[in-house]
């Protein structure tokens, strides 16, 4: 068989294309450091926090990405007695090729911050859609979306969604450009191997393009988490995707279910089974993928 054959089947291979479209070393790196003991547990205007930010403005950065914020930053104040202020998310802008229509990515950095003397450093919670979200922005930023990308990491999640909300407030676009919001919340930690896609009770239209590119995953998606009045078991508004949600903007909140460690100071890197990780970020790519594919221009 010629060499230039042999290549270009090599070239057009699944594990080819795959190893193009996540590097699986800097998702595991971007993980390891947001949730490492230097950044203290990335509580709102912390040091460790601040870590964050310039960390993830850098990854910005380096991927060429256009924010419509001064410096990827767009502060906030929240809270009346306590104010806190200048909490900051940062944000990024892929444009897209077809359509101004917008699909919001969001994952909150913030975490619990030190209690006790004890680092939380928040892993799972939320390190993990961090590093995810980074991903994503760098691999749209090297293939093109039909719409436009909004990345957004978010900030006080943990203090009452306080960064989704300002960030909906101010949003920099009208919101009625908003077609979607997809929001990652603790997605490194399962032990049945599943991820689940919640927010489909709301918006039933999504599910069918969610079940198409799941299929063939390594990990297995799972519905469900979004029916009204059953409590804590209903997840509609148990993380950011609810400011949206309450726009009436259709989202999808990937996540697993609660584990031992969550919200407490054992939720660290080495708990992370990185296969799985690696595996939930692939899904969540492809189910991105197929949703801008598939929802009006």
């Amino acid at each position: 068989m010629p060499k230039i054959l042999i290549l270009l089947l090599f070239i057009l291979s699944p594990a080819f294309l795959e190893a193009q479209e996540l590097d699986r070393n800097q998702l595991i790196n971007d993980l390891k450091y947001l949730s490492s003991d230097e950044l203290e547990g990335r509580a709102p205007l912390s040091t460790g926090s601040k870590k964050a930010q310039a960390y993830i403005k850098e990854r910005f950065s380096s991927l060429g990405l256009f924010s419509q914020f001064d410096d990827y930053t767009q502060y906030f104040s929240f809270g009346e007695e306590n104010k806190v202020e200048n909490a900051a998310n940062i944000v990024a802008f892929v444009p897209g090729q077809e359509s101004e229509k917008i699909i919001v990515i969001t994952a909150h950095y913030d975490h619990l911050g030190v209690k006790d003397g004890k680092i939380y450093n928040g892993t799972d919670d939320n390190a993990s859609g961090t590093a995810a979200l980074l991903a994503f922005a760098e691999f749209f930023s090297k293939n093109p979306p039909k719409h436009s990308m909004l990345f957004a990491a978010l900030d006080a999640e943990e203090r009452g969604l306080q960064g989704a909300k300002a960030l909906v407030k101010d949003f920099p676009f009208s919101m009625d450009q908003v077609l979607l919001n997809i929001n990652m919340d603790m997605i490194s930690r399962n032990d049945q191997n599943e991820i689940y896609a919640s927010g489909t009770k709301h918006y039933p239209s999504l599910k069918s393009i969610l079940e198409s590119a799941s299929r063939g995953e390594k990990v297995s998606l799972k519905f469900g988490h979004d029916l009204p009045n059953t409590g804590h078991d209903d997840w509609t508004n148990a993380s950011d995707h609810a400011a949206f949600h309450a726009k009436g903007i259709p989202f999808v909140y990937f996540g697993v279910e609660d584990h031992a460690d969550y919200h407490r100071h054992t939720d660290t890197f080495e708990k992370v089974n990185q296969d799985f990780y690696f595996n939930t970020v692939k899904l969540i790519k492809r189910c991105a993928v197929e949703l801008d594919a598939n929802l009006p221009l």
